[in-house]
């Protein structure tokens, strides 16, 4: 295969292409001249087998066409790989609002490899003896419906002969294929589809013969038919093997091979029965027919264990069927079992007289069991999706095999565990990306449990009880005394039960599902939070361009809408400057906006959700808004509307303009800075070595409002020790323990494959606990951005503060902070409580990562420690510490902690009140 321009260029090249906008003439010269190289070099097909949108930049790049390029760039950053397709049997490229472009036949044409088909399943079901699939299809780019509705099908081809069976292929509505796109140009709700196996045609395939059926769909577009096999879930029915038993013996297997749906048709050899355990043997008993061939023994395998027993006839069998009975040790299959968590899955076949091996399938009123082995061992006799026998040892697990919902919203999950295996457990709620950990209360008696779970009030191991944020949580049994998850035990349902699912049911606010993974793991799924009409891309782009403009037209509230980190919290400034309108009195409705993972919010505001119609409405009709976050390039202030910046931290390491140069600059965020900060009136400042940064660092062209941060007046609130008495009664701190509070910024070059930093946790949490559990404990407060779970948490020294509203109020109860690059260090010298700094990668993070502004090393107000134990060290002798640093402290705090005299939150609504209808007198 060709290699193309863009992999043959240089990440230089690359880079400037990326961001043409805003590159110099001089490397717009050189992005040219090496595409045209490139081309010279490597000849047309180059260029030709780039992707579609992707050929026209670098065709661009290759004529010297500077102004056209700098155009499409610009187009499709807004929508990566998206464009309009003019033309029915030869289908040409067109670029939304660039249609005038002028571009060869060569680089406008579109093959068919440029129009690929997604096509994905969402559900699968029984209506009757009817299977039916649903899900949708579409190709990329072409969102219309054919004309040619009749054109649309289905196919079943099987595997070997190639036999195609047409399926009719019902359109239906399918807002998922939008969603699920991830672009914001086109709608495909109208690609839904709905194939409907009968019961008859099921016979059908079944009758000519064992194979495996895929799904396949054709859809009409420019030029002729365009197919593609159907992909399955990850989770759910749609994503898990199901079968079914036929009149005659053969069974249907609906499910997958190599990612695609398939019906396979299996013609048995003989079943197995039973496989139960006695005396310290398993015994497997197989049926077949009278007078049809038998297997002639059972394997059972896995690594390098390979157990056989021969199949032994059993005597009387009056329903026509000749049993037989392999018997296999229990010793031997134990052998290797791995200790802890870990497991062995035994593969089971059936062995034919000729020496093949067949799978091992189970009959309809086969059970499913479970066995013990050594102390908290188990050998379970399972059953997989296709409904062959499995043979695992593991640990024991708790089994549900009861589900119910109540009127209030509640899940009731029943089930079986041994309850010397139960004894001394807690159960965990674990969110699957997120890693956020719910502890829930558990009830044991008898070898059963039973877990209530409700999801819209989850309590928190250091914290409120909150709804579950959208995503996948799994159910976990965890030693009360454990300091991690290592040894979770997962929670899973019966074999005999998964077909149960989906479990659907409603809360207060919201619906919620339990389905399962990995056929047997069960997880519960809260609906999302915005409506049909307002969720993913394409949606979302249509609330800014139309919905928030027409409301715009509307008059305006008198209502103050905030809009702290993302809606991630009920904290910082926009938090201080609700509770100053609040005891003023001022005659307005609050408003906070409040993201997917519902933090807790004011009970006396109203909280809409961002992304929804009512944030949208919010932001375009409320009279004052309050952000500490860039809003977004679809915001515009509109006249009478005032709009406050103000921020969230003084800066230590580099930011915006700043970072130019740097492998984690962005030019084309640069280059829309002074559009962003033209959104705001004002944009607040904690002191004077900010507002230097900040103006040039930001492009910000107006005065800054240097009046102190808002939030750092709760350190000089005359009611400051009330608040933190009652922070520290909230949380359930231990009087006469010291609070040190861990609260570290988020490394770039930290990713979990999700796209979310990981936690990069260096302290030695077991360690530090056995020196300083005694008479301190430890908040651990992650980044917003980091997300990955805490050892030690529940155990009485490590406290999980994630979750908890705002910092400013752990910041009170905090007798130590440890923090790194963070500018929590400039609010919380406010305290003049004492600060040690783990700052194990330094030199990383000031040469490479990020960078510096001043020389932490000679100007911080504390000790910058390399090693966990020389931060245990320092926080046993924090006393000596606080002295040998006092000076540099107190320089610390003249630089950057004035002002610093209670009366920032006045200021700032003093002056974003004044001229208007709230207008007060000023605070003096």
């Amino acid at each position: 295969m060709a290699q193309s321009l863009a992999t043959l260029a240089s990440a230089r090249v690359r880079r400037v292409l990326r961001f043409f906008p805003e590159s110099s003439r001089a490397e717009r010269e050189e992005l040219c001249a090496a595409a045209r190289e490139l081309l010279d070099a490597h000849g047309e097909e180059a260029l030709t087998c780039l992707p579609p949108t992707e050929r026209v930049m670098w065709y661009l790049a290759t004529e010297g066409r500077a102004e056209d390029l700098d155009d499409v760039v610009r187009n499709q950053r807004r929508d990566p790989g998206s464009f309009l397709v003019a033309g029915a049997r030869r289908p040409r490229l067109l670029l939304p609002g660039l249609r005038g472009l002028a571009l060869p036949e060569r680089i406008a044409a579109l093959k068919p490899a440029d129009l690929p088909v997604t096509a994905q399943l969402t559900s699968v079901e029984w209506r009757g003896d009817d299977l039916v699939w649903q899900g949708y299809a579409f190709i990329a780019n072409l969102p219309r419906p054919s004309s040619r509705a009749l054109g649309r099908f289905a196919v079943l081809e099987h595997g070997e002969s190639g036999r195609r069976v047409v399926l009719r292929m019902r359109r239906i509505k399918n807002p998922q294929a939008t969603v699920a796109s991830g672009q914001a140009l086109h709608c495909y709700d109208d690609t839904g589809f709905e194939v409907v196996v009968s019961a008859r045609r099921l016979r059908e395939l079944a009758g000519r013969g064992a194979g495996q059926w895929s799904l396949s769909v054709g859809i009409p577009g420019p030029g002729g038919i365009y197919r593609a096999p159907v992909r399955k879930r990850d989770a759910g029915a749609a994503g898990h093997n199901q079968f079914r038993r036929l009149a005659d013996g053969s069974r249907l297997v609906v499910g997958f091979g190599k990612d695609a749906v398939a019906i396979t048709v299996k013609q048995p050899l003989a079943t197995v029965e039973s496989c139960t355990v006695a005396d310290g043997e398993l015994r497997l008993v197989t049926r077949a027919l009278s007078g049809a061939e038998a297997p002639a023994a059972v394997s059972v395998a896995e690594g390098d264990t390979r157990l056989e027993s021969p199949l032994t006839p059993l005597s009387g069998s009056p329903d026509g069927f000749q049993r037989r009975q392999a018997v296999f040790g229990l010793a031997e299959l134990a052998e290797k079992d791995p200790s802890g968590i870990a497991g062995r899955q035994f593969k089971v076949a059936l062995k034919g007289a000729d020496g093949r091996r067949l799978e091992a399938p189970i009959t309809e009123d086969f059970a499913t069991s479970r066995h013990p082995l050594a102390s908290g061992r188990e050998l379970a006799v399972h059953r997989d999706g296709p409904g062959n026998l499995i043979l695992a040892t593991r640990a024991v697990r708790p089994v549900v095999d009861a589900m119910t919902t109540t009127e209030s919203g509640e899940l009731v999950l029943e089930g079986t565990y041994p309850a010397e295996q139960a004894a001394g457990k807690k159960v965990v709620l674990r969110h699957g990306v997120r890693l956020e950990e719910k502890e829930l209360p558990v009830e044991l008696a008898d070898g059963r449990f039973t877990v209530r779970i409700d999801p819209e009030s989850a309590p928190q191991v250091n914290g409120p009880a909150l709804p579950l944020c959208p995503g996948r949580w799994y159910l976990f049994f965890r030693d009360a005394d454990a300091w991690d998850k290592s040894g979770d035990i997962p929670v899973t349902l019966r074999p005999e039960q998964v077909e149960e699912l989906p479990l659907r049911f409603s809360g207060r606010q919201r619906a919620h599902t339990v389905d399962r993974r990995f056929f047997d793991r069960l997880f519960i799924e809260p609906e999302r939070l915005l409506s049909p009409d307002e969720h993913g891309a394409y949606r979302q782009r249509i609330l800014r361009e139309v919905y928030f403009n027409e409301q715009r037209e509307r008059p305006l509230r008198d209502a103050v809408l905030y809009f702290s980190l993302g809606g991630k919290q009920f904290s910082d400034s926009p938090r201080a400057v609700y509770e100053e309108l609040v005891r003023r009195g001022t005659d307005v409705e609050h408003i906070w906006i409040q993201d997917a993972g519902l933090p807790e919010m004011p009970t006396g505001a109203r909280v809409v959700t961002w992304g929804t119609r009512e944030c949208y409405e919010a932001f375009a009709r409320s009279r004052y808004v309050v952000v500490n976050t860039a809003i977004g390039d679809w915001f515009v202030a509109r006249p009478g509307q005032r709009v406050v910046q103000t921020w969230h931290g003084t800066p230590l390491k580099k930011i915006g303009k700043d970072l130019s140069g740097s492998s984690k600059s962005n030019p084309a965020y640069i280059a829309g800075l002074p559009h962003t900060y033209r959104q705001f009136d004002f944009v607040v400042s904690p002191n004077a070595y900010t507002t230097e940064i900040m103006s040039r660092a930001y492009s910000i062209e107006k005065p800054m409002f240097e009046s102190g941060y808002p939030r750092n007046d709760i350190f000089h609130a005359p009611d400051r020790a009330a608040r933190a008495a009652r922070v520290r009664e909230r949380l359930g701190l231990p009087e006469g323990k010291k609070v040190v509070l861990y609260a570290p910024t988020w490394r770039e070059d930290q990713q979990h494959a999700s796209k979310l930093y990981k936690l990069d946790l260096r302290i030695d949490l077991a360690a530090a606990q056995a020196e300083l559990g005694d008479d301190h404990v430890l908040l651990l407060r992650k980044h917003p951005r980091v997300h990955g779970s805490v050892p030690g948490v529940g155990r009485g020294f490590v406290w999980d503060v994630t979750r908890y509203p705002d910092i400013a109020d752990l910041y009170l109860v905090a007798d130590v902070l440890i923090t790194d690059y963070s500018s929590a260090l400039f609010d919380f010298a406010h305290s003049g409580r004492p600060m040690l700094f783990f700052t194990y990668d330094l030199e990383h993070y000031r040469d490479e990562l990020r960078g510096l502004y001043f020389d932490f090393t000679t100007r911080a107000p504390g000790p910058l420690l390399k090693t966990s134990e020389e931060l245990v060290k320092a926080v046993r002798d924090v006393d000596a510490v606080e002295a040998e640093y006092r000076e540099k402290y107190a320089q610390f705090k003249k630089d950057f902690c004035e002002p610093g005299d209670g009366l920032a939150t006045a200021r700032v609504v003093d002056r974003m009140l004044a001229d208007g209808p709230h207008a007060t007198a000023p605070a003096e």
